[in-house]
């Protein structure tokens, strides 16, 4: 898919991703910062917590479906130009929502950041890919996804302390500033790569193809399984296994550390076979969730499941995005922003579905509604997992940098 470009060392090749993992940590700590700090926004402007609670809608269906169509519309440009031009419009536009006393202005910024931030993913995604040999592509995409994992399990409580104590604008400056660092950074070292492959138009055939379908939509079911009950974990730790207070912050701050060193190491196994990664994974979340309903009671075994759990959870986010890139062949330039999109939906479905279980059967009912999802992943990931390629004389979708 890429080469390792003769010009590029291993340790320049490492500085790139490490930037590349710095503006996915800054970028997801802004989209999670406002649920640290909604009672604090909602007081400021003057709306109700559920309003300020539709910022963390805004965002989503922003990166869903703006991510997807910004890459489109970029498709033809050098990604180090649009990673360029995608922070320094972030910056401007938290700076427009740090200004603002108008709720309203503050829901149409938090859309375009969050459109912003699924362009950045994708493009990432291929310039990591270009500075890499292709045995290492799985590895590389581990290391920039993990960035979000790690501002879940860092960015966002360090995030909301700031906000605590600065006040919620006072958070958001601080994303601000740090993103100006990474944009710095990503000028300085980011190598120039060139767009690949043909138009947006022609990209959709591949990247739109049902084999491609089949795995974002188990992206989609992945995400729904891990949040039908992650989403409702606080009420389940306190309700069933019986923790409260600074205990909680320890089993999540567990649990988030499990998530990054799960996309970090994940990427090894996404390069020696993504498929079998696939199926493996799914059969330990579902396993992780069996164990985490009937040990709920007991807080050890529980963190053990929780740990279990995070690890499977997302080890297997860089083998759904090198399914993903593989099988659209000659669409994966434009493909590479759908995985994000299939995932942010599949979070707020199954918000939802568990939402509905936690109040009608109560908080062990989110667990139950998950380990029903995760069956269902694990058929459709052993299905999706004999998927081939399409066999065509086409470019390569990124091209090594020179």
């Amino acid at each position: 898919m890429t080469a390792q470009p003769a010009a590029m060392s291993p340790t320049r090749a490492n500085l790139v991703l490490t930037t590349l993992f710095l503006g996915m940590f800054v970028l997801g700590s802004g989209e999670l910062l406002v649920v640290g700090v909604l009672d604090l926004i909602a007081a400021d402007l003057h709306v109700t917590i559920p309003e300020a609670g539709t910022l963390v809608t805004a965002y989503a269906l922003g990166l869903a479906i703006g991510g997807p169509v910004l890459a489109a519309l970029t498709i033809k440009l050098d990604r180090k130009a649009v990673l360029v031009g995608t922070l320094a419009l972030f910056v401007a536009g938290n700076v427009v929502a740090v200004l603002t006393d108008d709720y309203s202005v503050f829901l149409v910024a938090r859309v375009l950041i969050g459109a912003l931030q699924g362009l950045f993913i994708a493009t990432s995604f291929i310039a990591g890919m270009s500075v890499v040999p292709p045995e290492r592509i799985g590895r590389a995409i581990g290391i920039i996804v993990s960035g979000v994992s790690v501002s879940t399990a860092l960015g966002v409580p360090l995030g909301t302390l700031v906000g605590q104590t600065l006040g919620w604008r006072g958070s958001f400056e601080a994303i601000i500033a740090i993103t100006a660092v990474v944009l710095i950074a990503t000028v300085a070292l980011i190598p120039s790569v060139p767009p690949a492959g043909s138009g947006a138009g022609r990209q959709a055939r591949y990247a739109f193809a049902p084999r491609v379908l089949a795995v974002l939509f188990l992206n989609f079911i992945v995400f729904a399984t891990t949040f039908a009950a992650l989403t409702y974990v606080v009420p389940f730790l306190q309700d069933v296994t019986g923790i409260s207070g600074g205990l909680l912050s320890v089993f999540l701050l567990a649990f988030g550390v499990a998530t990054a060193v799960g996309s970090f190491s994940g990427g090894r196994f996404a390069d020696r076979d993504a498929g079998r990664t696939l199926v493996i994974g799914s059969i330990g979340i579902a396993v992780s969730l069996l164990v985490l309903y009937f040990v709920g009671a007991v807080a050890v075994l529980v963190a053990v499941a929780l740990l279990a759990w995070g690890v499977f959870a997302y080890g297997i986010v860089p083998s759904l995005q090198v399914r993903v890139i593989t099988l659209a062949g000659p669409g994966g330039q434009l493909a590479q922003s759908l995985p994000v999109s299939a995932a942010n939906v599949g979070i707020a479905f199954g918000a939802f579905v568990g939402g509905i279980a936690i109040d009608r059967h109560g908080a062990s009912a989110t667990v139950i509604t998950g380990l029903v999802f995760a069956v269902i992943t694990v058929v459709v990931a052993w299905v999706t997992s004999v998927l081939k390629p399409p066999v065509v004389a086409e470019p390569s979708p990124v091209e090594p940098v020179r």
